[in-house]
C-alpha cells in the first residue's frame, strides 16, 4: 500500500467512528472487527508463498515469492538457532516472483538445516543460482550455510514425502508451470497458481476437474476477469474467479481461494470481486453442496 491508501484508510474509519466513545481497548478492537476488511486490513502485497502445516515434523511450502521472508523470519522466532529443521519447497515454475524470496529465506543460510527444492522443471537448479550470482545478488548461493537438495518430479506420478502424496500436474503458463495435490489419510489441497484455462480446451477442463476432485482446499490463480482472460489477456498465463468457481463445483471442492491477485487491484477491489464471486457461486450452485470462498491475504490460516 502508498502513505494514500492508508491515509483513505484511516478516513474511513474515522469517518465511520464519528459520535462514538470507546471505554477501553476491548472496545476500540471490537469497533474494527466490524469494519469491512478493505478498511481494517489489507490483502498484502508479497508475491506467492504457502505453507501447508501437516502432522509432520518437517516443513512444507509451496513457491518463494517474496513471502518467504517473513515466514523464513517467523521460522526463526518460532524454533531459534540451533535446531536444524527440514524444509521441503515445491516450486510451481521458475519466474522471478515465485523465486524472489528464496535469497532472503533465512533458514537457508543456517547449519543443519536441511532444504529440498521439489519441482519439474530441468532447469530448477539453475535458476534458483542464477538469481544469487553478481550482479544480480550480493551473496552467492555458495554461501548458504543449509544443506541444499534438488529433486526432480515426474508431473502426474503420486510422491510420497513428509506423510504425504503429492502429485504434480503440468499447467498453462509460459516456460510451463506445475500445480500440486497433496493428500493426507483424510485431507486433501490443491495448489493451482500461473494456470490458464481455455474455454474451448473440454479435454484439460477434465484433467483439472479429476486433479481438483472432491479437494478440501483449491488454492486458485483467479487474477483476471474472465473477459480479461479470454480477450486482451489471453495467453498470459492466468485465470479468473469465474474458471475456478466452475471447476471447484464441477470437482466437488469444498473451499476456494482465491489467489495471486492482479496487483492494479486495491483492497476495495479485492473485497468486491470476493463478494461477486461468492454471489456467482450461490447463483450457480444448483443441488451441489455449497462452495466456500476466500480470498487469499498475508497472514490467512485456513483450518481444514
Amino acid at each position: 500500500m502508498t502513505s494514500h491508501d492508508i491515509r483513505e484508510k484511516i478516513v474511513s474509519a474515522l469517518v465511520t467512528a464519528n459520535g462514538r466513545s470507546f471505554r477501553n481497548r476491548a472496545a476500540i478492537d471490537e469497533f474494527v472487527d466490524s469494519l469491512p476488511f478493505a478498511v481494517s486490513s489489507t490483502f498484502g502485497g508479497n508475491s506467492s508463498c504457502v505453507e501447508i502445516v501437516a502432522d509432520c515434523p518437517e516443513h512444507i511450502i509451496c513457491d518463494m515469492g517474496s513471502g518467504a521472508r517473513p515466514l523464513g523470519q517467523a521460522k526463526i522466532a518460532r524454533f531459534g538457532v540451533p535446531n536444524p529443521q527440514t524444509y521441503h519447497i515445491f516450486v510451481s515454475h521458475l519466474h522471478w516472483d515465485h523465486l524472489m524470496g528464496f535469497p532472503f529465506f533465512t533458514p537457508m543460510y543456517i547449519p543443519g538445516n536441511r532444504i529440498v527444492i521439489h519441482g519439474c522443471h530441468a532447469q530448477l537448479e539453475e535458476a534458483i543460482r542464477l538469481q544469487m550470482r553478481a550482479p544480480c545478488f550480493p551473496v552467492d548461493y555458495s554461501q548458504a550455510g543449509a544443506k541444499i537438495e534438488f529433486d526432480l518430479m515426474t508431473p502426474g506420478k503420486p510422491h510420497f514425502i513428509c506423510g504425504l502424496n503429492v502429485t504434480p500436474k503440468l499447467q498453462l503458463h509460459a516456460g510451463d508451470s506445475y500445480g500440486y495435490r497433496f493428500d493426507s489419510v483424510d485431507k486433501s489441497v490443491v495448489y493451482s497458481t500461473d494456470s490458464e484455462h481455455k474455454l474451448d480446451d473440454i479435454e484439460s477442463f477434465d484433467e483439472f476437474i479429476r486433479f481438483f476432485d472432491k479437494a478440501d482446499l483449491v488454492i486458485f490463480d483467479a487474477m483476471y476477469s474472465l473477459a480479461e482472460a479470454a480477450s486482451v489477456k489471453s495467453d498470459w498465463g492466468h485465470s479468473s474467479n469465474v474458471v475456478g468457481v466452475e471447476l471447484c463445483q464441477a470437482a466437488a471442492a469444498k473451499k476456494l481461494a482465491l489467489f495471486h491477485h492482479e496487483p492494479i487491484h486495491d483492497d476495495k477491489q479485492l473485497s468486491r470481486l470476493l463478494a461477486e464471486t461468492r454471489r456467482l457461486e450461490q447463483i450457480t450452485r444448483g443441488d451441489r453442496a455449497p462452495l466456500e470462498i476466500v480470498s487469499a491475504y498475508d497472514g490467512l490460516i485456513v483450518e481444514l
